[in-house]
């Protein structure tokens, strides 16, 4: 019978979900957001980092933080931060801190690199009517 394992390992993995929200929250609350945004992009949670976001541009000197926060993500936090703002562009109330990743990244990515996205074509084409 599998059905006691199945049941351990499901909470087994609830209980490291809640470890990793607990974590992530401790994160904000200590403005560690590099760390912050790793873990809700590890996460899977877009409004969870828009909400790093905001936190980081309310900040003194929050345009700074954030090219700093960003430039230190690696590639496929970038892409998935990219798809994330996609989202976030088309609604008004999140457009502004969507635009300032999009600045940050096109300031410090080389257009070459930034054509290595996956998805980039599709980020790009989905922004052009919001931006």
């Amino acid at each position: 019978d599998v059905t006691e394992t199945e049941e351990r390992e499901a909470q087994a993995k609830q209980e490291e979900q809640i470890m990793k929200e607990q974590e992530l929250s401790n994160l904000l609350h200590e403005k560690r957001y590099l760390k912050a945004l790793g873990l809700a992009i590890s996460l899977d949670r877009p409004h969870t980092v828009l909400m790093v976001i905001k936190a980081i541009l309310k900040e003194t000197d929050g345009r700074k933080h954030l090219e700093e926060n960003i430039v230190r993500l690696r590639k496929d936090q970038k892409e998935a931060v990219l798809t994330f703002l996609v989202t976030w562009n088309t609604n008004s109330r999140n457009c502004h801190e969507a635009q300032a990743v999009v600045e940050t990244l096109l300031k410090h990515e080389a257009p070459d690199s930034l054509l290595q996205y996956s998805g980039i074509k599709s980020a790009v084409e989905s922004l052009l009517p919001y931006t």
